[in-house]
């Protein structure tokens, strides 16, 4: 289960990679990581194939075959193999039970077909169950769970699981896996949602299945993976809308799937972060509250907030220099105490936590917004270059696409709007009004058209220079006019990989 999860949360991150993938294949250069694995494969066989003790009289002996009817019909069996199938067969055949001494029995009430009953006649003979369609395999499933019958269970169980092949497939199947606790088919159909994913999620009946499963259900979708998965589950679905329904659903079976302190404090976190957008302030603050007592100290920034919202500025700042002055501290503590005092008192905060943590990207931000209202172009320009020369972060992208804007640098602007349509071809700017491929459209009108021969050129000239930004920008003018894509796409990713953080955007 943790290599299906996991497998699914790669193939997530690596989305839009496909392409190099399959350039890469050619020549033997890639692992298969998009594929399906085979699920039955992953599964021990646990089941005790040893046939049950027998012990009979003389005159059993003589009843070697068993009559089952089915309405009008007689399906012949071979009683001693019957019996071996399960406990409660081998009772019924050969222990004190009044069928022990019949050959005929009557099976017309326990909901299996004539077809049902001669396949599994089969299987007791061959330990085999070949060519059998998905419908009655199910039937036969649910004969074998009525009667315990537990090799032929993991039999149909693992020939089901091969024969998920779609989404509706695998909404179907897992109802069945669930009610019959088939982990083999629950798990062939978990791999087909997880595959793909983020779209499933769009699905009301896939986000029913995940969202009201219960601790059982959930062993026998996911096993001993079940935090995992719903990890997975959570970020997918607060990428695709933090304040959704769904995404609160999830995050409620994080926590409950949650088995240790560890696990249980960052679902609280987590969810407390989703309540707080949500604008449901008590229920946050209860969650933030349960996580910072079991030790997650980064849960105060969101008290803190959540007591700014309700007015006490003043309390919340105090709350984050009682931590700074308790732990060792760290620059995200800063950064948050910066959000709660002004002037120089906020530009010192945010100084210290560019000084102890020079990843955070806010602090650059503030900093070049700040200089900028000051009309310090020059400087704004420096202080966010500081940032985007080692971390492509598209809020720091769109800040300086602003910045160029400003100072009616139109060729820069157009530069970094598309690299931030590399990165995230959906994106909207200006906190979600305006997708940046409208801004694009309306920036490039100010800019001189390229012609191929220039793009190579400026191509050429960034890439020799390590302009790693207008290298990105380039390629996807030059993908998107239809050039040789292998080479573009080959030299894009070179790009990306200089920038690990990128895949986190």
């Amino acid at each position: 289960h943790e290599r299906l999860v996991f497998g699914a949360w790669l193939k997530y991150e690596k989305q839009g990679e496909e392409l190099i993938v399959d350039l890469l294949a050619t020549c033997n250069k890639c692992a298969q990581e998009f594929g399906p694995m085979d699920v039955a494969s992953q599964f021990p066989v646990e089941v005790d194939g040893a046939s049950q003790e027998t012990v009979v009289t003389d005159r059993e002996k003589s009843l070697k075959n068993v009559n089952f009817w089915i309405g009008d019909e007689k399906i012949v069996c071979r009683r001693q193999k019957i019996a071996s199938l399960s406990a409660p067969f081998h009772a019924m055949l050969n222990g004190y039970f009044n069928e022990s001494l019949c050959e005929d029995i009557d099976l017309s009430e326990n909901n299996i077909s004539p077809l049902g009953l001669r396949t599994i006649s089969v299987f007791s003979v061959t330990g085999c169950l070949s060519d059998v369609p998905p419908d009655l395999l199910l039937e036969i499933l649910v004969f074998a769970n009525k009667f315990c019958c537990e090799r032929l269970k993991d039999a149909c169980d693992r020939k089901l699981a091969s024969s998920v092949c779609t989404k509706d497939d695998a909404v179907e199947l897992m109802e069945y896996a669930i009610e019959e606790n088939s982990p083999v088919l629950a798990a062939s159909c978990l791999q087909v949602f997880l595959h793909e994913l983020p779209d499933c999620l769009n699905d009301e009946r896939v986000v029913e299945i995940f969202s009201h499963a219960d601790r059982q259900q959930r062993l026998i979708m996911a096993g001993q993976a079940s935090f995992s998965l719903y990890c997975l589950l959570s970020e997918v679905a607060m990428n695709l809308d933090p304040r959704s329904d769904k995404t609160v659903c999830f995050l409620e079976q994080l926590i409950e799937s949650a088995e240790t302190d560890r696990q249980r404090l960052l679902a609280f976190h987590q969810l407390g972060c989703v309540r707080l957008l949500r604008k449901e302030s008590d229920e946050a603050e209860s969650l933030f509250e349960r996580a910072v007592g079991l030790g997650h100290v980064y849960s105060i920034a969101g008290l803190a907030r959540l007591g700014y919202i309700k007015g006490h500025k003043l309390w919340s700042y105090e709350k984050l220099s009682s931590v700074i002055s308790s732990v060792n501290p760290l620059g995200w503590m800063y950064q948050e105490r910066s959000l709660y005092c002004e002037g120089d008192k906020r530009w010192e905060d945010l100084e210290k936590a560019t000084e102890l943590d020079p990843t955070l990207t806010y602090p650059y931000m503030y900093r070049a917004a700040s200089l900028m209202m000051k009309q310090n172009v020059q400087a704004a320009l420096g202080e966010i270059n500081r940032v985007l020369g080692f971390k492509l972060a598209l809020e720091c992208l769109e800040l300086r696409f602003c910045l160029y804007l400003a100072n009616e640098d139109y060729k820069a602007a157009l530069c970094d709007v598309q690299v931030i349509l590399t990165l995230s071809p959906d994106y909207r700017m200006f906190e979600g009004r305006v997708a940046a491929s409208q801004l694009r459209t309306l920036v490039r009108e100010h800019v001189d058209h390229w012609t191929t021969a220039d793009c190579w050129m400026q191509l050429y000239d960034r890439w020799s220079s390590v302009d790693d930004i207008g290298s990105l920008s380039v390629i996807y003018q030059m993908l998107e006019s239809g050039e040789a894509k292998g080479v573009l796409y080959f030299r894009q990713s070179l790009l990306l990989l200089r920038y690990p953080q990128t895949s986190e955007l």
